[in-house]
């Protein structure tokens, strides 16, 4: 009976007094598998080994500084009347589009310091920015968070989930849409297209855009089924940034090819 259900422990394990919890140990994986695919693949494109490894050491603190404050900024009226909790990730949220903000323009100024091309870090490393997503996903699922509106539970059962995740999807004698789930799987999907486009050779940056638009087209629709999404007035905040994305990625790439910008090729070696 639904009563005797109980969600999987978000604690993975403990070092003493610290608990380790599955979300921070399946987000790291994540990362790190990103860095991993991203170092292989820049030594394959040219680029020195440590480029990435560097790169990491600025992005990530700057990328979780910057979802912490996108998310706060869409808060604000809670936070301005609880400013202590600002500061605590832990107890309260981040949001993925202030990383993605904050992790691009940090990967922006280390290309320009180091004189390599944005456009070919940004293109090598789409693919593992999407892994990473996918992955990170299920750290939204051990929490419990992350879901959609209320469904049956026979309506999990005729998309033929395993029941683990059936399951984790009763919360306080509910059942809810797995959205984590939707939003995993068209992201490994992206990840799996990115991979085979890169044997197009398309023209560099074009990569990155392509994963732009699949990303932010595929967030728009699973953002209207969730609970918990940052809003402005009755508009949801990710559904606004996702439209804005997806136009803007649009006209960069019809720009820079009508403008003829670049006749350089992702396989190409040349670092500018």
């Amino acid at each position: 009976m639904n009563e005797t259900i109980q969600p999987l422990n978000p604690i993975a394990f403990t070092l003493g007094p610290i608990s380790v919890h599955w979300y921070g140990v399946i987000i790291g994986s994540g990362l790190a598998l990103a860095l991993y695919l991203a170092i292989r693949e820049g030594n394959k494109r040219g680029l020195d080994k440590d480029t990435f490894a560097d790169l990491m050491l600025w992005a990530i603190p700057i990328a979780i500084i910057s979802a912490r404050i996108y998310y706060v900024i869409f808060e604000w009226d809670y936070y301005v009347k609880h400013p202590a909790d600002i500061p605590q990730i832990w107890n309260g949220g981040i949001a993925i589009h202030g990383a993605l903000i904050g992790s691009v323009l940090t990967a922006y100024v280390f290309a320009k310091k180091r004189g390599i091309s944005f456009w070919k870090i940004a293109d090598i490393a789409a693919p593992s920015i999407i892994l990473g997503q996918a992955i990170g996903r299920w750290g939204n699922f051990m929490n419990q968070e992350a879901h959609g509106g209320e469904v049956t539970r026979s309506f999990l059962e005729n998309l033929h989930l395993p029941q683990f995740i059936i399951d984790q999807m009763y919360i306080n004698g509910t059942y809810y849409h797995p959205t984590f789930l939707y939003e995993s799987l068209w992201d490994f999907a992206g990840f799996f297209l990115l991979i085979f486009l890169r044997r197009v050779n398309f023209r560099r940056g074009e990569l990155f855009l392509t994963y732009v638009i699949w990303y932010s087209v595929g967030r728009f629709f699973i953002e209207g089924l969730r609970t918990d999404s940052l809003m402005i007035g009755s508009l949801r905040m990710a559904q606004m940034i996702s439209i804005a994305l997806v136009i803007g990625a649009l006209a960069i790439l019809i720009y820079r090819r009508t403008k003829q910008m670049t006749e350089r090729r992702y396989l190409d070696q040349e670092n500018l």
